[in-house]
């Protein structure tokens, strides 16, 4: 992986959801450190929620995300494991127009380096819906800065080469930012 150097950097409007039944928006290290890191990289924070772990309501803000058009980037943390009440998959999958595979197969294989074998029970999807990406991503604070750090914030960068998700995203146009 690459940058070019005179290609501009072009901010996007990224949206955070933490899915979880036991945090508040202040114990929610993992939802902080996607919105500290995604501001430190030079987006814009859209906007932050916090909702159960609920199919129904998951799927509610994360579909007025994506009808949105000013937000580009949903993020969501947790509900990707396997314990009776995670459903983050189920909600965020039948959105998606086209699933983006190699992101789940990428971070548990990232992951196997912190974790192990245990990289197996994670459900981490992405996708692009009317053209916003959506990343679904473990609970666990460490898992966020894994994903951030080694696929989302090289593939959120306009600069980076051969490819990133900038250019497929809706408001690419209005920041010359086809990569």
């Amino acid at each position: 992986m690459s940058s070019k150097p005179d290609a501009p950097f072009c901010p996007l409007n990224i949206a955070v959801l933490t899915v979880s039944d036991t945090r508040t928006l202040e114990s929610d290290t993992s939802g902080q450190l996607l919105a500290d890191s995604l501001q430190a990289a030079g987006h814009h924070l859209a906007d932050r929620q916090l909702y159960p772990d609920d199919l129904y309501r998951i799927r509610a803000v994360v579909s007025a995300w994506i009808a949105d058009p000013e937000i580009e980037v949903v993020l969501v943390t947790g509900g990707t494991g396997f314990t009776g009440r995670d459903s983050t998959p189920e909600a965020i999958a039948p959105l998606l127009d086209k699933q983006v595979e190699g992101f789940g197969e990428l971070f548990r294989q990232v992951s196997v380096e912190d974790i192990g074998t245990s990289t197996i029970q994670s459900r981490a999807l992405a996708g692009l819906a009317n053209r916003t990406l959506v990343a679904c991503m473990p609970g666990s604070t460490n898992a966020c800065r894994t994903a951030w750090t080694r696929i989302l914030e090289p593939q959120l960068d306009s600069r980076t080469r051969p490819c990133n998700f900038v250019q497929h995203l809706g408001m690419a146009e209005q920041c010359g930012r086809r990569a």
